[in-house]
């Protein structure tokens, strides 16, 4: 398998690697490595073996200068604040830096190519458009199958505007070529048979192994939180598109309530910022991320699981979401927002309430709802408790098995290697 990361909190590529390591493969990792952060080998539980590439030496280069405009954009930001309140514009990219970025990734990828032909694999699993030419020219000169595993619509995404023609033309290009293909929802899956002419994608949501929800107060005595209000969660990344400023505006129509962020992302200073401004930081609280074998105990302490993601992109539109199957494992009430793959799992298993997405009024209606309602909320979670036997990780083991052995055919019973 190969990650365009660093493969620490991948829960996606954990789990299928687990299930291919379970069923007699070896299966070897392919990532990123950062010095003082990650081993460049190891081996996790159950034998899965990690090989991690180094970065170029341009790329340490490349972050001090990211670093260094950082600050410089910061203090001109505070400049402009204090003489116009106008916010300063990022300097645009050098031709410099854009040519230090795209050589430094290119080492990168023919460093991965290197470990992957070396590794001798018998089928090679690509994880997200990011790695797909790497893992196809890696597949090409080992003679090998291809396995394409597309995790997004890379194509209308939050954050790849820039990139959706490059994107696009390497989807159309590769994989049809590609001797399996999977996606997260059925919905992806009909957009890339559709685009892309190729036979509809297996599709394997999002879900988390099943693990029994214990009851804890692992959030309510990990930040002191006194009263005994309920408490609201979001778990995920904290990135633009998710509605995650909303959520915090949201407290502040919803009293006798804690909020509770874990995570990090692009957005984590800003909603710090306006938790604080809108007067909430007795009540907005922020958790990093944390480790992925730790984040069910923190689910499991909530009382309400929000996902509260916005329709700014077909991605978003076609999602349904590592947190929702979170929620439902941890037998947590729901309110989330009213987009199509989300609400089918909603409504078929009736498991709290649905908003419109970017509805601030609804969305407070919602929550404030279950907030106030106990009995609602007891019986939304035995709903979500029932729902958990069926929604796991576990039920769609089979399908990713299957489809290996259709790929690989006969030597599928031979112990390969899945790399």
């Amino acid at each position: 398998m190969i990650v365009w990361n660093e493969f620490r909190n991948d829960a996606r590529v954990l789990k299928e690697a687990q299930t291919l390591q379970s069923s007699g493969f070896q299966v070897v990792v392919h990532a990123l490595h950062t010095p003082g952060v990650t081993q460049e080998r190891e081996t996790l539980d159950g034998g899965i073996k990690v090989v991690r590439v180094a970065r170029s030496p341009l790329w340490k280069l490349r972050k001090r200068k990211l670093k260094e405009i950082s600050k410089n954009t910061a203090a001109s930001r505070e400049k402009n604040t204090q003489q116009s309140k106008k916010p300063a514009t990022p300097p645009p990219e050098t031709l410099t830096r854009q040519l230090l970025k795209l050589i430094a990734r290119l080492w990168t990828h023919a460093g991965l190519v290197i470990q992957l032909v070396r590794s001798r694999p018998t089928v090679i699993h690509a994880h997200d458009v990011n790695v797909l030419p790497t893992a196809w020219v890696a597949a090409k000169l080992a003679r090998v199958p291809l396995v394409y595993d597309a995790h997004e619509i890379s194509t209308d995404r939050e954050g790849y505007k820039a990139f959706r023609g490059l994107v696009g033309w390497i989807e159309k290009k590769l994989m049809p070529r590609a001797a399996g293909t999977i996606t997260t929802t059925d919905a992806r899956a009909k957009f890339f048979a559709r685009a892309y002419g190729i036979p509809r994608p297996l599709v394997l949501q999002n879900r988390p192994r099943l693990v029994q929800a214990e009851g804890s107060n692992r959030i309510r005595e990990e930040l002191g939180l006194s009263e005994p209000w309920p408490i609201v969660l979001y778990q995920g990344g904290l990135q633009p598109g998710r509605g995650l400023p909303r959520l915090v505006e949201v407290a502040k129509k919803v009293p006798e309530a804690y909020f509770v962020f874990i995570g990090g992302g692009r957005q984590t200073a800003e909603l710090h910022e306006l938790a604080g401004d809108l007067g909430l930081t007795d009540r907005v609280h922020f958790i990093s991320t944390v480790p992925l074998a730790e984040l069910p105990s923190y689910t499991a302490s909530a009382d309400i699981g929000v996902q509260p993601i916005e329709n700014t992109c077909l991605n978003h539109f076609t999602t349904d979401s590592n947190k929702l199957f979170e929620y439902v494992i941890a037998g947590l009430p729901v309110v989330a927002s009213q987009l199509p793959e989300i609400s089918k799992v909603v409504r078929q298993h009736e498991l709290g309430l649905l908003v419109p997405p970017g509805d601030t009024e609804a969305l407070a209606d919602a929550i404030r709802t279950l907030v106030q309602d106990a009995g609602m909320r007891k019986q939304y979670r035995a709903n979500a408790e029932k729902a958990a036997q069926s929604l796991n990780w576990e039920t769609q083991e089979a399908s990713l098995l299957e489809l290996y052995h259709r790929v690989l055919g006969n030597e599928a019973t031979q112990e390969p290697a899945a790399r």
